[in-house]
């Protein structure tokens, strides 16, 4: 059973990212390259959140605030890889002619790099929890909620779909100068996140705890 949930989660999580992948990235290695290296930058992300929340001590458990400069990590590096991006263009097609669709169409590139920020989000979102579920043991026997292993999957999933949407659209504000677009992301980005700190409000799913979520009791 534990290796079903294990299996049944991961495709859950990565199947429709790894779907866009084999048909919309895979047979063009320019759009590999740019996949890997949107991932890459989530890592340098990650890796600075995590040396700031290493440095304050005081506020380490203040998951509000962690949530807070991470967002702004990550955001700052989706506009510098827009920039690189939109620098690199006329490289690009100087060593690429079976590339064309990819350097001329803006949308692609954003494309391609938002899911790569997603599947790099998503994986270290959802990898640890897909170990668990291995086993020895399941959710839901004595304590804690037989439905974690999957919700945290459709979690994953969504926020790989999101960053995918929100590249989308930061590139198009920026190619456009439409702050308010690229605010919308910003914002949107902050407000997903900080509703999975709803999630010990909500568990459970009866009027009780609804009520207790919306007067964070």
């Amino acid at each position: 059973m534990t290796l079903a949930d294990f299996f049944g989660c991961t495709f859950l999580a990565f199947g429709p990212p790894f779907a866009m992948f084999i048909f919309t990235i895979a047979h063009d290695p320019i759009r590999i390259i740019i996949l890997m290296a949107a991932a890459f930058f989530w890592l340098v992300a990650l890796l600075l959140s995590s040396t700031l929340w290493f440095a304050l001590v005081p506020i380490r458990s203040n998951l509000e605030f962690a949530i807070f400069y991470t967002v702004v990590f990550q955001e700052a590096f989706r506009y510098i890889i827009y920039k690189i991006l939109r620098k690199a263009q006329n490289g690009l097609k100087k060593i690429t002619d079976n590339s064309t669709a990819l350097i001329e169409n803006k949308h692609i590139l954003a494309y391609v790099s938002g899911l790569g920020f997603g599947i790099m989000s998503g994986a270290f979102a959802v990898v640890n929890i897909l170990a668990d579920s291995i086993g020895p043991g399941t959710m839901g026997l004595k304590s804690g909620n037989e439905m974690f292993f999957l919700i945290s999957s459709c979690l994953s999933l969504c926020f790989i779909l999101l960053n995918t949407f929100w590249s989308v659209i930061f590139f198009d504000a920026c190619d456009n100068r439409n702050w308010v677009h690229a605010g919308f992301v910003v914002c949107s980005h902050l407000l997903a996140s900080y509703l999975t700190l709803l999630n010990s409000y909500v568990a459970g799913g009866s009027i009780a705890s609804l009520r207790s979520c919306l007067s964070f009791k």
